[in-house]
């Protein structure tokens, strides 16, 4: 496992495997942490790396992001999908897939009806890739607003909340072509006073009509028949060394739950920025959420499904990775909202931007959606059920 300082594997001097041409991270596309807003979206800035076919607005990936991000959502420039997504557009939810452009609009305007005044707030990006191969960005925004209108939340109440959304997408030619939502609706729903427990049975029951249920396949793919967890990661997705050593910790973790790992990759005064918007410190804390995630779903495989990472500012090195755990409601762990262990096959999807500084990880902001467990334990609970017809029958 690498343990050199993470200064050495910077995108700049590391040397990413074959499959991968990305751009040097040289230090003149932008980086987020100490900007301000107007400087992020400056106008007639040249642009500082190749952008072949993408608007002429966009002198970098960074800019194009946050940018159309913003004029999408905060300028209500809703359009603009046509000319930022693919026809064919297919965008992942935890609660669902999008399949088409036209139906990633309505979502849109689904939202801006519901949410009036939220505003998202570019907190960074971490990226790789090209304009010749694509880029991939993980985009990580801070929301804040309050329910001021009527919609899929119910009656408008007119609370404030905060919550934290990761946006990853695949990018080529001006236009997204996959990408990948998890937004922390838990977060939303608490701060808003709503009744956790009525509002997933609702979601649930919506998809159960459609004829939607959860099917539990059997094993989950973290042991082979009786075999440990594997001893090794796969590092196959890896581009430098910081980031195999990034997937490396994570499989000792999470997959062969050897929790005391956290405390050699995490600075003494690791800030953990966590679902539910929590705000806590240390090893220690950091220990207990990752314990509290897998107590709920011990036999859940972690799976990281992309990485990729960019220097900062600050400092050091920011890592982005994309993951998913796949397991069964056997346990108690950190998820309140879920009660008593159900035995129902959940999947979390999972989003995690780490801050490597002189080797150990300095902050974390870990994004996914209790709400999405809720209503899948629900939804397969409700497949449970005996059906009116099978009622009347006895």
């Amino acid at each position: 496992m690498a343990t050199q300082d993470d200064t050495a594997t910077m995108p700049k001097t590391a040397k990413p495997a074959a499959k991968r041409d990305d751009a040097p991270h040289d230090g003149k596309v932008m980086n987020i942490e100490r900007a301000d807003f107007t400087d992020l979206v400056p106008e007639g800035r040249a642009p500082v790396q190749g952008m072949d076919g993408f608007d002429p607005c966009y002198s970098d990936i960074v800019d194009y992001i946050v940018r159309c991000t913003h004029k999408i959502w905060d300028e209500r420039d809703v359009g603009l999908i046509y000319t930022h997504y693919t026809h064919n557009i297919v965008l992942y939810l935890p609660t669902g897939t999008i399949y088409n452009r036209e139906d990633v609009v309505r979502d849109t305007i689904q939202r801006l009806v519901s949410l009036p005044e939220r505003r998202g707030m570019a907190t960074h990006v971490v990226w790789n890739g090209n304009d010749k191969d694509g880029f991939y960005t993980s985009h990580l925004v801070t929301g804040s607003g309050r329910y001021s209108q009527n919609g899929h939340y119910g009656p408008a109440n007119g609370r404030p909340f905060v919550s934290r959304t990761v946006a990853d997408c695949m990018i080529h030619r001006n236009k997204i072509y996959r990408e990948w939502v998890v937004s922390d609706q838990m977060a939303i729903v608490k701060q808003l006073g709503l009744d956790e427990q009525a509002y997933a049975e609702k979601l649930a029951a919506a998809k159960f009509a459609q004829g939607l249920k959860q099917l539990d396949i059997g094993e989950t793919g973290l042991l082979m028949g009786q075999y440990p967890p594997a001893e090794h990661a796969d590092l196959s997705i890896a581009n430098n060394d910081l980031e195999r050593h990034t997937l490396s910790w994570l499989h000792e973790v999470f997959n062969k739950k050897m929790f005391g790992k956290i405390r050699e990759v995490y600075a003494p005064t690791v800030m953990y920025h966590g679902p539910l918007m929590k705000e806590l410190y240390g090893t220690t804390s950091v220990s207990h959420q990752a314990i509290g995630l897998v107590g709920a779903f011990p036999d859940a495989a972690f799976a990281p499904q992309h990485i990729c990472s960019t220097p900062c500012n600050e400092g050091g090195t920011k890592v982005a990775v994309r993951w998913v755990m796949e397991g069964h409601h056997l346990g108690f762990g950190g998820l309140d909202s879920l009660g008593d262990p159900t035995g129902k096959r959940v999947q979390v999807m999972g989003m995690s931007h780490y801050h490597y500084k002189d080797g150990k990880i300095v902050d974390e902001w870990t994004v996914f959606d209790e709400l999405s467990l809720l209503v899948q334990i629900k939804l397969a609970q409700m497949a449970d059920a005996p059906s009116a017809s099978d009622a009347l029958d006895k």
